[in-house]
Formats: structure tokens, C-alpha cells, sequence
């Protein structure tokens, strides 16, 4: 199909969704998202007592899960980008690193990798420290008397685990663009460098761009594994509250609620940039 007919066939279907009436264009799915937004804040409003008190105590756990989910993600991102560069590199070497790392982070659960960063990983820089003392003093003062900040610890373990995954989705969708596209840009006198920058990454984002929003979505939700490693996220603040009042039901209850709207919320975002990006065939 050629890029003519594209554009015209893009043109018929945005005219023919136009011809639709309203509610048949409209996601149905914002009605759920509303419908739990309106449960949560009925819930705050009128039965303060502990929904509103419960609420201003997670604010700042709010706060703190969306800043590491968002951190995470731009990290993740670009290890995918390399991890995944690595996958389909013809060098051996840079190829097996790359594998090696997919592999073997894929099959090791989340949870155990946050508390390896956390509390292993510190044991292992100061026994390293020791070694260096006679070598590299000041370096070795440093890894012996190491602390780890438990933000930073959070982000490296979701950024490692989340990596792996996002190196495969990119490299599935850096292979699901014709051979041909990058024979042409070499052709035109690109370099490798340039025709995957200009020519292969354009196309493949918008082949990758809905398992990306997934992972999103689902590094939002495992984010609540960092409350092990003493990140004051919103399942930790839920923890502690349910700790001073012993209100089970209704803390859990909140929090559930307000992952939900912050889950659904972004999947609609994903499902309609997805709409908008998606290739007319």
C-alpha cells in the first residue's frame, strides 16, 4: 500500500468514526473508571470517619509510588532500548551479555531482586571495600561504610527487572519491521546508527507501543513490592495505618480503590495513544 493510499484510507475511516453518533466513539471503559472515581470519593465525602482520615494519610504514599513508578519507567525505557539493541547485535560478545542478563533477570521474582539490592548488595560492596583498602583507599572507606538510600534501591531493582522485559518487547519490535526498510537506509548512504535512529525506531514505536503501556500499568501495581525495603509508597502507609487503627477492612479497601483508579485511569491513556499511533492497514 502505498503512502497515498494510506492517507486516504486514514482520511475515509476519521470521516466514517465521525459520522458515528457520540456514545458509539466514546471508550466505554472511562465509565468504569468514573463509576470506581465516584465509589472512592462518595466513600471520602460522606463517610470521613476513616475513608477521608484513611485518604490524607496515603496522600504522601501517592505521592511516592507515582514518583518511582515514573523514575523507574524512563530508566527502563532505556535500558529496554539497549538490552534490546544488544539482542539483535551481530557482535557475539554484546549479544550474549545481553541475553545472559534477559535470562537470568526474568527468572529471578521481583520481590527477591528488591531485597537483594537492599539488604545483600551492601554486604557484598564491603567486602569488596576491604579488598581495596591497600589499592584504593578513599574508594574503600566509601563501600565499607555504603548505605543504601531505599528510594534509590526501589528504582534500580524495578529498573533491573522491568529492563529485561522491556529488552525483549523492543527487540520483538525492532524484528517486526521488514528487512528491506534497513537494506533501503543503507542504500541511501546511512549508517547503521542512522538508519535504526531514523528509519527502524520510528516504526517500531508504534509496533511496541501497547505492550509498553502494559508494562506501565503493571509497573504501577508491582511498585507496591517496595514497601519492603522501608520506601514509604502507598501499600507501606497502608501498612502503618492499619497498624495504629486496626481497621483491616476499611484501609485495604481504600487502597485497593485508589490503585484502581490510578490503574484504570492510565490504561484508558494507553488504549487511546495506542488508537491514535496505530498503523492502517
Amino acid at each position: 500500500m502505498t503512502p497515498d493510499e494510506i492517507r486516504i484510507k486514514r482520511i475515509t475511516i476519521t470521516a466514517t468514526e465521525e459520522v458515528k453518533p457520540l456514545w458509539e466513539r466514546i471508550d466505554r471503559w472511562w465509565l468504569l473508571f468514573f463509576a470506581v472515581l465516584l465509589i472512592t470519593s462518595l466513600l471520602i465525602l460522606y463517610r470521613p470517619d476513616p475513608y477521608g482520615r484513611i485518604f490524607v494519610f496515603l496522600q504522601d504514599g501517592i505521592r511516592v509510588t507515582m514518583s518511582i513508578t515514573v523514575v523507574s519507567f524512563l530508566l527502563i525505557l532505556l535500558v529496554g532500548l539497549i538490552g534490546g539493541l544488544g539482542r539483535i547485535a551481530k557482535n557475539p560478545l554484546i549479544k550474549g551479555i545481553a541475553s545472559i542478563y534477559v535470562e537470568i533477570i526474568r527468572g529471578i521474582p521481583l520481590l527477591v531482586q528488591l531485597l537483594f539490592i537492599y539488604y545483600a548488595s551492601p554486604i557484598l560492596l564491603r567486602d569488596f571495600g576491604t579488598k581495596l583498602i591497600g589499592l584504593w583507599p578513599s574508594m574503600a572507606n566509601r563501600l565499607i561504610n555504603i548505605k543504601l538510600n531505599p528510594f534509590g534501591a526501589a528504582v534500580a531493582g524495578l529498573t533491573i527487572c522491568y529492563g529485561a522485559y522491556m529488552s525483549e518487547i523492543f527487540r520483538a519490535g525492532i524484528e517486526s519491521i521488514p528487512k528491506g526498510q534497513m537494506e533501503a537506509a543503507r542504500s541511501l548512504g546511512m549508517s547503521y546508527f542512522q538508519a535504526m535512529r531514523y528509519v527502524i525506531l520510528p516504526q517500531a514505536v508504534r509496533v511496541i507501543l501497547p505492550p509498553v503501556g502494559n508494562e506501565f500499568v503493571a509497573l504501577l501495581k508491582d511498585s507496591s513490592l517496595v514497601s519492603v525495603v522501608a520506601v514509604a509508597d502507598m501499600t507501606r502507609r497502608g501498612r502503618e495505618f492499619m497498624a495504629s487503627t486496626f481497621l483491616a477492612l476499611e484501609t485495604w479497601m481504600m487502597v485497593a480503590l485508589l490503585y484502581l483508579v490510578m490503574t484504570l485511569f492510565l490504561s484508558r491513556i494507553v488504549a487511546y495513544l495506542e488508537r491514535k499511533t496505530s498503523f492502517v492497514r
